[in-house]
C-alpha cells in the first residue's frame, strides 16, 4: 500500500500525535446490526494490517460492546504502537429488576443502562470502567460526549474533571465530541481544549463547521478529528432513499451528492475517496476516523485514502458551484 497523502500531526500542544486516517468503533457496538465477535474482531485486524494506528470508541456505543471488542482485538499489540480515545458523560450501570435495555441504534448489546453523569466522581469513574472494558491501563484522548443539551453541567464539572485528570496525567489530550459544530465552537472559544471530534458537519456536502468552529481553532490553536465524512451514507452511495444524518436525503442534497460523484467520476475517482479526503484541506484538521462493519469496507477506506486526486478535480467542483470558492481545498503541494 503506498503511503498516505498526510503524516501523523499533534492534537493542539497535547504531544499525542494521531495518523490522517482512524477506526470509528461505533460498528463494534453493533450500531443498526449486529456484527459476530469475529466479524468485529476482523474489523480490527484489517485496520492494523492497513497501517491504522488510530482508535476511537465509546462507552455509548452498544453499551460497552464496542470497548469491549475493541480491547480483545488489540490484546497483545503493543500498547505504545497506537493511539486509543473513548468518552465520558454517559455512565453505564446494570439494568434494574424488569428494566429494559435502551439500545439508542444499537442492537443485540449488553443489559445495561446509559446514565448522563458530568459529575467529577461519576466522570473518573467512567473512565475506570472504560479501561476495564478495553484492557488497558490507559487511554490518549478523553471527549465529553454529546454535550449540547448539558452545558451547564459541562461548565461546572465536566470539563473541570476532564481538565483534572490531564493536569494529573491520567490523560493526555482533552476535547469535545459531537455533531453540533457551533456548540464546539463555543467550548473551545471558552476552554483550554486540546481536540474536538466532529461529525457529519465538514464534507463536502456540508461546510457549517467552516463558517463557525474551524476559524475558532485556527485561532486556538484546538485540532478537530473529522467523523461522518460520508454523511451517514450519502456521499458513499448517492443513490435514491440514501441517508443523510440518518435520515432519507432531501432531494436536493441527494441531487447534488449526484452531480459530485459525476464530476468525480470524470477524474477516475471514486466519490468517497474525494469525501474522505476534502476536510483535510483546513490546517486544523489532523484526521479522520470512519467506521466500518465489515473488514471489506475496513480496507476499502484505507485503499481510498492513499488514492491520488488531481488539483483540477477540486477546481472543477468550484467551477460547476459545487463547492463553494472560499472553501479551502486539499490540493497536492
Amino acid at each position: 500500500m503506498r503511503r498516505p497523502p498526510y503524516g501523523p500531526r499533534e492534537l493542539g500542544r497535547s504531544g499525542v500525535r494521531v495518523p490522517p486516517l482512524g477506526l470509528g468503533c461505533a460498528p463494534l457496538g453493533n450500531l443498526y446490526r449486529a456484527l459476530t465477535e469475529e466479524q468485529a474482531q476482523g474489523v480490527v485486524r484489517t485496520a492494523l494490517a492497513a497501517g491504522a494506528r488510530y482508535f476511537d470508541t465509546a462507552p455509548h456505543y452498544g453499551l460497552g460492546l464496542s470497548e469491549e471488542r475493541l480491547g480483545r482485538a488489540l490484546r497483545g499489540h503493543d500498547r505504545a504502537t497506537y493511539t486509543l480515545s473513548t468518552k465520558v458523560g454517559r455512565r453505564l450501570r446494570p439494568l434494574a429488576p424488569g428494566e429494559q435495555t435502551a439500545g439508542e441504534g444499537f442492537v443485540d448489546t449488553p443489559a445495561r443502562a446509559r446514565v448522563r453523569d458530568f459529575t467529577r466522581d461519576g466522570i473518573r469513574a467512567t473512565l475506570e470502567a472504560s479501561l476495564e472494558r478495553l484492557g488497558v491501563d490507559a487511554v490518549d484522548i478523553v471527549y465529553l460526549h454529546d454535550v449540547e443539551d448539558h452545558l451547564r453541567e459541562v461548565y461546572e464539572t465536566g470539563f473541570p474533571a476532564l481538565a483534572e485528570l490531564r493536569a494529573q496525567g491520567i490523560v493526555r489530550a482533552i476535547g469535545f465530541g459531537m455533531n453540533h459544530s457551533g456548540v464546539l465552537a463555543r467550548l473551545v472559544a471558552d476552554l483550554d481544549v486540546d481536540v474536538v471530534l466532529c461529525a457529519g458537519r465538514w464534507t463536502l456536502l456540508e461546510r457549517t463547521a467552516f463558517d463557525d468552529l474551524l476559524p475558532v481553532c485556527a485561532r486556538r490553536g484546538t485540532s478537530v478529528v473529522v467523523g461522518g465524512v460520508y454523511n451517514s451514507g450519502l456521499l458513499a452511495d448517492p443513490s435514491p432513499g440514501a441517508p443523510y444524518d440518518y435520515a432519507p436525503a432531501p432531494a436536493g442534497l441527494l441531487d447534488r451528492a449526484r452531480r459530485l460523484a459525476a464530476v468525480c467520476e470524470r477524474f477516475g475517482v471514486p466519490l468517497k475517496a474525494a469525501a474522505l479526503r476534502f476536510p483535510f484541506g483546513h490546517r486544523a484538521v489532523a484526521a479522520a476516523v470512519v467506521g466500518a462493519a465489515t473488514p471489506r469496507e475496513t480496507a476499502e477506506n484505507a485503499a481510498l485514502f492513499t488514492r491520488d486526486i488531481p488539483d483540477e478535480l477540486w477546481h472543477t467542483l468550484v467551477a460547476r458551484g459545487l463547492l463553494d470558492p472560499d472553501l479551502p481545498l486539499p490540493l497536492n503541494e
